[in-house]
């Protein structure tokens, strides 16, 4: 099962509460909402890219499974993270909060839990 392809975001679940928790200011929380968001994953192997476009906004990750990786948060901010796969899920723990990317068929369902917060993302491939 491959991860590979362009996903367009559907519907997402606690955004504003989530982005506010994250540290994000309130102007960009509201610019960032209703933008429609392109996720484009690019799997070789345990090797990963992805890049999600939000309006002109632009998030680029790479790394390998198992792998100590730097990684750019939603904030902005990178940090240092192990991702791990299992079956069709890519899990990851990353300064309090758990990044879980789930893929069922031809939909990318990302869910990230921080405390008692929790943010989804729904994306269909395109």
């Amino acid at each position: 099962m491959s991860f590979t392809g362009k996903y367009e975001l559907q519907h997402q679940e606690n955004f504003e509460p989530f982005m506010k928790a994250l540290g994000l200011p309130d102007d960009e929380i509201q610019k960032g909402k209703d933008l429609k968001s392109i996720s484009e994953i690019v799997q070789d192997g345990k090797k990963f890219k992805v890049t999600v476009t939000t309006g002109s906004k632009v998030l680029k990750n790479e790394f390998t499974i198992g792998e100590e990786s730097e990684i750019q948060m939603l904030n902005g901010r990178k940090t240092k993270a192990v991702v791990q796969m299992e079956g069709n899920k890519l899990i990851t723990q990353v300064k309090g909060m758990k990044s879980v990317t789930e893929l069922n068929g031809d939909t990318i369902t990302h869910t990230m839990t921080m405390g008692d917060l929790t943010f989804k993302r729904v994306s269909k491939r395109i």
